[in-house]
């Protein structure tokens, strides 16, 4: 009788370990024993890289945000297509995303120092945070063991990632929808004081038969300038116009003279608590409390949908799945 009791004690033993560990939480200094390591040899390829190309800082912050956002943070941004399936990469609100070869090469070192260990989602978060830094941004501790997803599909890009024409009933749907509150979406699109956007994420404010009156008249004629129809997707504009690869408040400035870059941007104007929250910061006077709430709301869309425990996989390389 005791062994058959040892018997059927031990399947469901096994079943609690595998639920613990399905559930397992993220934590500091999660790869203290795996890969002690692991976030100063992420810096010191970040600092190669941000030092080569400035500019990428702002891509790489895109990069984690685009991830996030589908299926939560699981590296599924990163992987490859397949003739059999169509990645988010490959979906169009994601065409224009940069950095990938950079990932891999972070990714690359910590394989060769911690064979297996660190996840593609723990790098590309690791990364983010330290393009922040880099670009004299705020820095913010990471909580580490996400795992990588093994799924990836173009449609759900396109129908989760905010666009940028949302207004700010959309767009505070779908921060709701990863756990994300009003202001997060007002504090969280201060990123865009980072990078550049390609002329048909904002060509149509300039182009339809009516401008837009949410845009500076001035402004508009000046992006005409460098942006001469809607189909032009070699052009780039800068989204913080002399700032874009500096993290600071100056984007609040523009967006509260109505010179945001995108339709989402002009939103912020029209809800009275972001409306709020973007004039404060446009002062000038306020950057420490941005850089505050920033580094905020950074860790908690860093906490959407984790994989952690058994679940999913630790990828070798970011682009494939093992």
């Amino acid at each position: 009788m005791a062994i058959m009791i040892r018997s059927l004690l031990l399947p469901l033993t096994l079943l609690v370990l595998a639920a613990t560990s399905t559930v397992a939480q993220l934590e500091i200094g999660y790869y203290s024993k795996s890969c002690p390591n692991v976030e100063a040899i992420v810096r010191e390829e970040m600092v190669k890289i941000i030092s080569a190309a400035p500019s990428l800082a702002g891509p790489l912050l895109r990069l984690h945000f685009h991830d996030c956002f589908v299926r939560g943070c699981d590296a599924s941004v990163l992987i490859d297509s397949t003739k059999g399936n169509l990645a988010e990469r490959d979906a169009k609100p994601n065409r224009s995303l940069r950095g990938f070869g950079s990932v891999e090469r972070v990714k690359a070192k910590l394989e060769s120092a911690c064979p297996g260990v660190v996840s593609c989602a723990d790098v590309l978060t690791l990364m983010a945070r330290d393009a922040v830094v880099l670009a004299k941004g705020p820095s913010w501790p990471v909580e580490l063991g996400r795992r990588d997803g093994r799924t990836s599909n173009a449609a759900e890009a396109s129908d989760e990632l905010p666009p940028a024409f949302g207004d700010i009933p959309l767009l505070t749907k779908i921060f709701a929808s990863k756990g994300l509150d009003l202001k997060d979406l007002v504090v969280l699109s201060g990123a865009h004081t980072l990078g550049t956007a390609h002329c048909p994420s904002y060509a149509d404010r300039l182009y339809n038969a009516t401008a837009d009156p949410s845009l500076d008249s001035e402004y508009a004629e000046k992006l005409r300038m460098k942006c001469r129809s809607v189909n032009d997707g070699s052009t780039l504009s800068e989204m913080d116009p002399g700032s874009y690869k500096t993290f600071d408040g100056s984007y609040y400035r523009h967006v509260a003279k109505r010179r945001g870059l995108f339709r989402s941007d002009a939103a912020l104007l029209t809800d009275a608590t972001t409306r709020e929250y973007v004039r404060r910061v446009a002062t000038g006077k306020f950057d420490d409390a941005f850089f505050k709430d920033f580094s905020e709301s950074m860790i908690k869309m860093g906490n959407v949908g984790v994989l952690t425990g058994v679940q999913g996989e630790i990828r070798k390389k970011c682009y494939v799945l093992n």
